[in-house]
């Protein structure tokens, strides 16, 4: 078991370049299986969601290379089923994917109920109501889901909210449905067009990715195809926000500006100085930061994704600021660990009320899911003295080479075994 360990009070100043979307790239990767030809899946992020994923197609036959670094070439050609045990699948959200995937190729699946961060109540009862929609029979019974169908028949399909994972599960199944599916309510952020846009290079036939409403005409076989990730806008924030803690100047590289930017207008809005370079943007320190309110939204509202992080920013900025969490419940526990680094935040429900105080103290704190981590991170970088952070294992979910990046910035942080 490792933990970082970071000395605070520099300005992060220099480049960095942004990886893989990890949110695009799991899908994308479990969509592979809906082909029996080779697919080439680049800008993958090497992350440990990955490898668990990965590991999972080779358990259920599949062929996975780790080829040019950050590319994967995936073969499923020998895959039959899908029958996962309590095991690998439990370690990630992301494995539900595979429930849309292989009912579709296969008509029939069976894989644990997924896992992942506890931040809140995580349902899949949309997806089931989409896979029993399109004609498959979906039982839930000790922790597993079983579904399967003799055939899938295009039908019409109403979110009653709008959910990322169950609008892209609905599109894996649909591909090889008989006749048209159509989706309302969909969800609309970048890694479901990023899916699509895979499928459809691959030979399927969506339109309407990006917007409430997505039609998807069935078709009778998928090509391979190769294919590169968009950049992980989650992480490009994620650095911005840094950027605005430490005061500092950074050039963030390989980015898609557009997917920033609601975190773009946040930051400006609070008299940060940020400049677009076509796939870059440099963000940079001008004057004294003004408090600020959020409230997460589903794209193209501000991300829940980055509301840790920004907590944390306005959390050290002078006067009164509030962050509303509308997506999940569970997503303000890493507040104590700001707080024991003297942090003064009061948590009602969903709501975050924050006094700016001068400084945070270094302190010991615990990670408490993938996002915090990050947050905790922006923590250590403007806290007075040392900030131990521990079970950072959540970070190596979805940030790849954290330390390393953040080092490359300037900030004085390291890896070290416990």
């Amino acid at each position: 078991m490792s933990k970082l360990v970071i000395e605070g009070g520099t300005k992060l100043k220099g480049k960095v370049n942004i990886s893989g979307f990890k949110n695009a790239a799991l899908p994308i990767i479990s969509a592979a299986l809906l082909s029996n030809e080779e697919c080439i899946i680049e800008n993958v992020p090497l992350i440990q969601d990955i490898n668990v994923l990965k590991d999972i197609l080779i358990k259920i036959g599949a062929e996975v290379q780790i080829v040019d670094d950050n590319s994967l070439l995936i073969d499923s050609s020998q895959v039959k089923t899908c029958y996962l045990e309590n095991g690998l699948s439990k370690k990630i959200r992301g494995s539900y994917y595979l429930l849309g995937a292989a009912l579709g190729r296969f008509k029939e699946v069976l894989i644990p109920l997924p896992g992942g961060c506890d931040i809140g109540v995580r349902p899949i009862d949309q997806h089931i109501k989409g896979f029993e929609a399109l004609g498959a029979e979906v039982i839930i019974d000790h922790g597993m889901v079983h579904a399967k169908a003799k055939e899938l028949i295009g039908s019409k399909i109403y979110l009653d909210v709008v959910s990322v994972g169950a609008t892209i599960n609905i599109m894996l199944a649909a591909v090889y449905a008989k006749g048209r599916t159509i989706i309302e309510n969909a969800a609309k952020e970048p890694h479901i067009v990023d899916t699509a846009n895979f499928l459809n290079t691959m030979g399927a036939n969506i339109k309407g990715a990006g917007t409430d409403i997505i039609r998807i005409d069935g078709v009778d076989k998928l090509k391979g195809c190769t294919y590169s990730v968009i950049p992980d806008q989650i992480e490009a924030g994620t650095y911005m926000i840094a950027a605005a803690a430490t005061k500092g100047d950074i050039i963030i590289d390989n980015i898609i500006p557009k997917h920033l930017e609601p975190v773009t207008a946040k930051l400006k809005e609070m008299g940060m100085g940020i400049e677009e370079y076509g796939d870059s943007l440099r963000v940079f320190y001008q004057n004294k930061l003004i408090p600020a309110n959020i409230k997460t939204l589903p794209y193209p509202g501000f991300p829940t994704d980055l509301q840790q992080p920004m907590t944390v920013l306005l959390s050290t900025i002078t006067g009164k600021s509030q962050v509303i969490e509308s997506i999940w419940e569970n997503r303000f526990r890493y507040v104590d660990e700001l707080v024991n680094m003297g942090a003064n935040i009061e948590v009602k429900g969903r709501e975050a009320d924050i006094q700016g105080v001068e400084k945070l103290e270094g302190t010991i704190v615990k990670v408490t899911d993938l996002r915090a981590g990050a947050a905790l991170i922006v923590a250590g970088l403007i806290a007075d003295g040392l900030t131990e952070l521990e079970d950072i294992y959540h970070i190596d979910r979805g940030y790849e080479y954290i330390e390393n990046k953040f080092m490359n910035l300037g900030a004085k942080i390291k890896r070290v075994k416990n």
